[in-house]
């Protein structure tokens, strides 16, 4: 099948549904007006809407039911990918409690694993964890009777987890400027398409080289009405499912999870720092402020548009490193970066004081 045709399908689909959106947003309450939702990190003026997930969502599955032969692990997706949506568009319009979206994030992860996806290994480039080139997490194996037999791989089963919920905050840590979101996510799921034409056409890959170039499209639909000045904001249901989509690919595409971890090293460790800030400052990880590097770099000067493709320019150099570099340099490579990220998010915060906003 013409690999292509797969990518224009999803992207024609995303744009018009994107437009249907647009138009009955505001009958339906999904939209986001800075006068009556007060955040600290809000940037626009006027009403724009939200529900960004909505259309790359519905793309994203007609695409896969058209182009892609039924299994467990895409129901398991599909299923796992519906759950988060609705429960990002109820976010969407009713701002739901921080308890309630962590909630069903846990869910959609369980969902995706009890479909047979998880991290059966890591790689061992450098030999961290004993000998060897990969370190097992399918060793622990709890067994059961339920309608037949079943199993539960306990070490595999918890990281694919612990994973996939990182990955969804991570992420939508990352929807801060108009467009931000919607560059990381093309960037990272075409390097994700990109690393599975390695096997291709590989029956055990043709799922992910599908469904990342469908996931890609659809992204790319819906960032064409984000970018400055955003007709639609992706809102918590899509960036929840980018991130989920990016984490089940990843995990799916021989457990490459650290090319993904290289891809979206800025909008990771952005978010990682973040959450212990908060935490350090005796504050729920999730509340929002205005103290992520995004903010930081509008405070220097840069625009929007600047700012977001200065993460796309960096998401994209990363991405070409982490498809050309092995597994040992690839370490050594996100060591570095994370240093020089890590250091100039501090400097930032130290040096840029954040100013108030009531």
């Amino acid at each position: 099948m013409n690999l292509f045709l797969i990518l224009i399908i999803s992207f024609v689909l995303s744009c018009i549904f994107v437009k249907v959106t647009i138009k009955y947003a505001a009958m339906f309450g999904l939209v986001d007006n800075p006068k009556v939702r007060h955040h600290p990190a809000t940037l626009h003026k006027k009403i724009v809407p939200r529900a960004g997930g909505l259309p790359i969502f519905v793309s994203f599955i007609i695409t896969s039911m058209l182009m892609i032969p039924y299994s467990q692990k895409l129901l398991g997706i599909m299923l796992g990918g519906l759950f988060l949506v609705s429960a990002g568009l109820l976010d969407d319009k009713y701002d739901l409690k921080n308890k309630y979206k962590f909630f069903a994030q846990v869910v959609a992860a369980v969902i995706v694993v009890a479909s047979g996806i998880g991290i059966t290994y890591i790689t061992n480039p450098v030999h961290i964890f004993g000998g060897g080139d990969i370190v097992r997490l399918d060793n622990v194996r709890i067994i059961f009777d339920f309608l037949g037999t079943h199993s539960i791989l306990v070490l595999a089963d918890l990281f694919a987890l612990f994973w996939i919920i990182w990955v969804i905050n991570m992420v939508n840590f990352s929807a801060g400027v108009d467009g931000q979101l919607g560059g990381i996510g093309v960037i990272a799921l075409m390097v994700i398409f990109a690393v599975s034409l390695r096997f291709y056409p590989d029956p055990g890959q043709t799922i992910v080289t599908k469904l990342a170039l469908i996931g890609a499209g659809a992204t790319l639909g819906f960032l064409i009405f984000n970018f400055y000045p955003a007709k639609i904001f992706p809102g918590d249901s899509g960036s929840y499912f980018l991130g989920f989509l990016i984490a089940v690919l990843s995990i799916l595409s021989s457990a490459k999870v650290g090319t993904v971890i290289l891809v979206m090293a800025i909008p990771l460790i952005d978010g990682v720092f973040t959450v212990i800030r908060r935490i350090v400052e005796h504050r729920s990880p999730f509340l929002g402020d205005r103290k992520h590097l995004h903010h930081r770099l509008l405070e220097l000067g840069l625009s929007q548009r600047a700012v977001s493709l200065f993460y796309w320019l960096l998401c994209a150099i990363l991405g070409a490193v982490a498809l050309i570099l092995p597994a040992t340099q690839k370490l050594f490579a996100g060591v570095f970066i994370a240093i020089i990220v890590l250091g100039g998010i501090i400097w930032l915060n130290i040096n840029l004081p954040t100013k108030a906003r009531e």
